[in-house]
């Protein structure tokens, strides 16, 4: 797996805050991600259920959403180990202060918001008309966990037993739901 660190570009930190480049929403969940602390290792591990790959992370790296800013160390025992932020942010142009260790909850609201826009759109239709203002109008994680059960009987009602329960175990990942 890869050992890099990655942090947003000029052009990531924009594409998150305005959507000018129009960038897919899957690649754009992965680029919310990325952070300049984590390693690509561990992002992968967190974002693999969502269907993302190393190859996702090679897209972004290639269309400049993000920079490689450190390689990760392995100490003697094979444990990974980070190097020191300040390290990461002196090797970086385009260090973020403000990136959160981890998927923080604007980050999750983000992914929430999105992959309920997105499957409600492609597994229910316009049937998930009503789903879908509810969505628009949830203002915290929690909106979107009292959303679970209706989405998963709409998908249930409209793709059937497997995908509805593909869905929400996709839908629990992202809530934290064990």
């Amino acid at each position: 797996m890869n050992a890099s660190i990655y942090d947003k570009t000029e052009k990531g930190r924009e594409e998150i805050t305005t959507r000018k480049h129009q960038l897919a929403s899957r690649l754009r969940t992965l680029l919310v991600m990325i952070d300049g602390k984590q390693s690509a290792a561990d992002i992968m591990k967190k974002v693999s259920a969502l269907g993302l790959t190393e190859q996702n992370l090679q897209e972004l790296l290639e269309q400049e959403f993000i920079v490689e800013i450190a390689q990760q160390a392995e100490s003697a025992n094979g444990a990974s180990e980070s190097p020191p932020h300040a390290t990461a942010a002196a090797t970086s142009p385009v260090a973020d202060s403000s990136a959160a260790p981890a998927m923080t909850d604007a980050e999750r609201f983000q992914a929430l918001y999105n992959f309920y826009n997105e499957t409600i759109k492609s597994a229910i239709g316009l049937r998930g008309y009503g789903l879908q203002l509810k969505v628009e109008r949830a203002a915290n994680i929690d909106d979107f966990r009292t959303l679970r059960q209706a989405y998963v009987e709409a998908v249930q009602k409209a793709k059937g037993p497997e995908m509805a329960r593909s869905l929400s175990d996709r839908l629990d990942l992202l809530l934290g739901k064990p």
